[in-house]
């Protein structure tokens, strides 16, 4: 294991913070850049690894492993969550990191199923379990370095840069899918264009992992006289099975909008709405600017005024207005109309997400708080926003409705809603830290 840096002092300068935000936020870069295109590239995804009799059945097959690394996601946040928990924030996400890139190399390295057979397909699913159990931990793993990290009362607006690196690799991913429509041929994207920005993925894993290296522990860590084994962890989770389930239904709204306005927005775009794939392209490139902006204010407004009432707002928002808004958009599909609609749902998850990441990192007990935080966010990921692009083409499959993904959403907005309710009232301990910040 590479030994501890010295801990930072309480007067670190602030370009120093910013050097460490962009350090530990650099592995959720790589985590969002494969994720976005293994969900934009789908199709090709599909007809490469899992050829089928019919394009649904072949596009279900994709989706639904795309969706398996997720359920990999609680396994990864107990067990390494318990090891950040106890060795250490930066020497957990080292390793996080490392079985993340191992599974990205191996889904851009794979010969296709007519090279393999299915030996292709097989091994896509390994890294995509990979990628999910390193992810199981790596989101609450940086979120609590954030955290930990921040200067009194800002503790939101600081979490938030969580979310929003991720936002700037839906950009890149963006930027690059656009690239190749325009320089290669659809015949020749379907060959071998899509690996394309898989491998430029691999290029960068070095780099990572040279800054995650250079990150120092943050001083609350070092400072804890106590740091648990992993079976006090567990034990400690169940203790506290509550708190992590209502944690786990709060994020569900945050997981299932961020899937459907990134990951699933490509898909739909072009098989639902058949708008072009550069149209496609250019509203998830804009979606993921404007999930960037949203996602530091929604934190600096928790940090004002609260978590709940921006969580409880946005929420209440999303389950009456979500199924009129995707209504109006297939009711005439076209370019602007999914730009406004997306845009709009975009302020749905960066507001809510902004104040949801420095909530969950109050709620959870402070000597377990990596595998608390990493256990709810990883279930509602699995539960919920992992599987979006399945149930979302499911949905309009069986009703026939091209808005049905609007009934997901609102279902996860309502578990948002009441477990904010849920949680804010027990006994007022939530609330109170939330507006200390």
């Amino acid at each position: 294991m590479a030994p501890t840096t010295p801990i930072r002092n309480a007067s670190t300068p602030a370009a120093s913070k910013v050097g460490a935000v962009l350090r530990v936020t650099s592995g959720n870069f790589l985590e969002q850049f494969d994720f976005f295109l293994f969900g934009f590239y789908a199709t090709f995804i599909a007809k490469t690894f899992f050829p089928a009799a019919s394009e649904f059945a072949s596009l279900m097959q994709t989706f639904a492993v795309f969706g398996a690394g997720f359920l990999m996601r609680p396994l990864g946040a107990i067990v390494l969550g318990a090891y950040i928990d106890r060795v250490g924030r930066r020497r957990g996400l080292i390793v996080t990191l490392s079985i993340m890139a191992s599974g990205t190399i191996l889904i851009a390295c794979v010969p296709g199923y007519a090279s393999i057979g299915l030996l292709a397909p097989a091994l896509v699913l390994i890294g995509r379990l990979l990628q999910g159990f390193s992810a199981g931990a790596e989101l609450g793993g940086v979120s609590v370095y954030l955290a930990e990290m921040a200067t009194p009362g800002k503790k939101g607006f600081y979490t938030a840069w969580q979310s929003a690196s991720q936002q700037v690799a839906i950009v890149v991913a963006a930027a690059l899918g656009y690239a190749l429509n325009l320089w290669l041929s659809h015949e020749q994207i379907g060959a071998w264009g899509w690996r394309v920005p898989f491998f430029l993925g691999c290029a960068i894993v070095p780099f990572l992992y040279v800054l995650r290296r250079s990150l120092q522990e943050t001083a609350e860590f070092e400072a804890r006289a106590h740091r648990p084994a992993s079976g006090e962890v567990f034990r400690s989770m169940l203790a506290n099975w509550k708190t992590v389930i209502a944690g786990m239904l709060m994020v569900a709204m945050t997981t299932t909008t961020f899937y459907l306005i990134t990951v699933y927005t490509p898909t739909f775009g072009k098989t639902v709405l058949h708008l072009s794939t550069s149209d496609s392209l250019i509203v998830t490139l804009l979606v993921g600017v404007s999930n960037f902006i949203w996602l530091p204010i929604g934190g600096a407004l928790s940090d004002r005024i609260g978590r709940k009432p921006l969580l409880l707002f946005v929420s209440a928002l999303a389950i009456v207005t979500a199924y009129p808004a995707l209504a109006w958009l297939t009711a005439a599909p076209g370019f602007m109309r999914m730009l406004a609609v997306l845009l709009y749902f975009s302020f749905f998850f960066g507001v809510y997400n902004g104040a949801m990441v420095a909530a969950l990192t109050e709620i959870m007990p402070v000597n377990v708080r990596v595998a608390g935080f990493s256990l709810a966010f990883s279930l509602a990921t699995a539960l919920f926003g992992g599987f979006t692009p399945a149930v979302s083409t499911f949905l309009i499959q069986v009703t026939g409705d091209k808005a049905a993904p609007a009934y997901w959403l609102i279902f996860a907005a309502v578990c948002g809603f009441s477990a904010t309710v849920a949680l804010y009232r027990r006994g007022g301990a939530a609330q109170l830290q939330a507006e200390l910040g």
